[in-house]
């Protein structure tokens, strides 16, 4: 497993901010309502996260977190294959 800076609440509330998306692009996706309104709740859990305002790795950035949490799914991809 690679270190990476970011903390565990901030990489899981990004990763299920990817799944509800990904729930939401879906054809006639059901609970559309609902979706979104996670959606939004976890928007505002990473956009506010405070590690964003007391971090320790300046040059990290909401793009490092993405590529992060991408990685990592397709990491459990290939390990569940």
């Amino acid at each position: 497993m690679r270190h990476h800076p970011f903390p565990d609440d901030l990489v899981t509330a990004q990763e299920a901010w990817t799944r509800t998306y990904e729930e939401l692009a879906r054809p006639r996706p059901t609970g559309v309502t609902t979706l979104r309104r996670r959606l939004i709740r976890l928007s505002v859990q990473v956009c506010f996260h405070p590690f964003w305002t007391r971090q320790t790795h300046p040059s990290t950035s909401r793009g490092d977190l993405l590529h992060r949490v991408r990685a990592g799914q397709h990491d459990r991809e290939e390990t569940a294959a």
